[in-house]
């Protein structure tokens, strides 16, 4: 059952000012791109009226906002969350976890995970589970505060610094991306408060040249090289699928790429 905003709560008209402002439109630049009368728009955002779920629809669709985000603005306007009314089936279902499945094994004898959004890991492949078992991984559910937290696999990193920096920046860019998400920001918190981790971010290096980051770890006398590729969901109106990313370490050198072979290939 859908019911209406109450005029003086002020949670929905905050929520599309804050996604206004974010995207730098006034009102009338808004209601020229989500085909709403500035008016209207104008009364949204004060609380003098209500938001249907198709003007919510259309206000989302012209801000451009990730699926949750959509869901949390239905919430805010006491509305239910369009992912809870379009739940899977078991066929969908399913499906999603064989195509996941598929990229996961074909990606071997390489590394390769499913995450969320906040990288907390939902699967991984063989060689994965294996190469990080080696390079020391305590089993931690969140592959960030893993590679983070001081312990054996953040010292076989030999560049931990510039890889920490470049993870430390994708969830600050997943926190502008949603910045209703409170779990996002926790981590964050969370992973800047570690040790090591706060002072490297104080000073950031200028930008290198190189087109991707590479990851070195060293272990068993050698060094390997690695870069990451990861992969989402595009066009997702779900927000359950617009948190899937697919991570695959793929080798940066021969050298890489023949040490995995010999150990993992079968």
């Amino acid at each position: 059952m859908q019911h209406n905003l109450n005029i003086s709560d002020p949670a929905f008209p905050g929520f599309l000012k804050s996604w206004r402002q974010r995207r730098r439109l006034s009102q009338l630049e808004l209601s020229l791109q989500s085909g709403m009368s500035q008016r209207h728009i104008s009364f949204l955002e004060t609380g003098r009226s209500n938001p249907s779920r198709f003007a919510i629809a259309q206000l989302a669709e012209a801000l451009e906002m990730p699926a949750a985000e959509v869901d949390a603005m239905l919430l805010s306007a006491g509305f239910a969350a369009r992912s809870s009314l379009h739940g899977w089936d078991g066929e969908t279902q399913k499906a999603v976890d064989a195509s996941i499945d598929h990229v996961l094994r074909g990606h071997a004898p390489f590394p390769a995970v499913s995450i969320d959004r906040i990288w907390n890991l939902v699967k991984a492949n063989e060689p994965a589970k294996r190469f990080f078992s080696m390079a020391g991984a305590r089993g931690d559910p969140n592959l960030l505060r893993e590679i983070l937290s001081p312990g054996q696999l953040r010292n076989c990193i030999s560049n931990w610094e510039d890889t920490s920096r470049a993870l430390i920046r994708m969830l600050e860019l997943e926190v502008a991306r949603r910045p209703h998400d409170k779990e996002a920001q926790a981590l964050l918190k969370e992973l800047a408060a570690l040790e090591g981790v706060a002072g490297l971010l104080e000073g950031l290096r200028p930008a290198t040249n190189a087109p991707v980051l590479t990851i070195r770890f060293n272990f068993e006398n050698v060094e390997l090289e690695m870069f990451s590729l990861i992969a989402t969901i595009g066009m997702s109106a779900d927000a359950a699928l617009d948190d899937l990313r697919l991570e695959t370490l793929l080798p940066a050198n021969d050298k890489t790429r023949d040490w995995f072979y010999s150990h993992f290939f079968s």
